[in-house]
């Protein structure tokens, strides 16, 4: 009789080496600044947590992504100006012949920070303890100044501050842009099965 679950690591390396080196890649050009504010988001959202993130300048304002089959999804666009942050996970849950697999990148750990400037993240949803200075909540969108590129067309509700502080965040995300991303700890892993980071 065949022996039942059983992983064959050479074709699991010849599929998924190529998945964790895109995403190595795609982790770089967003540090360097090279990918823009807007493109085509996939059909699924990832996850990303954080256990605490100081920022000075948020926004936030309501907007929407598209994807490639032409879909238009609402969501929150959230952006900080400048912000740091301890124990940072992200992971995409991805469909194989093998199964769900699951690709995690994290940072920020063993007394090590990830350090961020013009953080865009669009939102689908989000839990979090907040501390928020200076807000303005109810301002027109078009006006919003705190952090660049986050703006809503004009007459839509937006809000802004000068600082934020964020603890045991979790978020679902559909994209995450940044002018720079540096963490000096990043380590990606491409695992079997459900491994997301909540």
């Amino acid at each position: 009789m065949a022996v039942q679950g059983r992983v064959r690591w050479k074709r699991f390396a010849l599929i998924f080496v190529p998945v964790a080196a895109m995403t190595s890649l795609l982790v770089g050009a967003t540090a360097q600044g090279v990918i823009g504010a807007t493109f085509v988001v996939s059909s699924s959202t990832f996850k990303l947590a954080t256990e605490e993130l100081r920022g000075q300048g948020f926004a936030l304002a309501g907007g929407v992504v598209r994807t490639k089959a032409g879909r238009v999804i609402p969501v929150v666009v959230t952006g900080i100006r400048r912000a740091v942050a301890t124990g940072l996970c992200q992971s995409v849950l991805i469909k194989s012949p093998l199964g769900a697999v699951t690709v995690r990148i994290t940072g920020g750990l063993d007394g090590n920070q990830v350090n961020i400037e013009n953080l865009v993240v669009d939102v689908a949803a989000a839990q979090s303890a907040a501390s928020l200075t200076d807000i303005e909540l109810g301002r027109d969108a078009s006006t919003l100044d705190e952090v660049p590129g986050v703006r809503g067309p004009a007459g839509t509700f937006g809000g802004q501050g000068s600082g934020i502080t964020l603890r045991n965040t979790k978020l679902s995300a559909w994209a995450v842009t940044a002018a720079t991303f540096r963490l000096p700890d990043l380590r990606l892993i491409v695992l079997p099965g459900v491994h997301e980071c909540f």
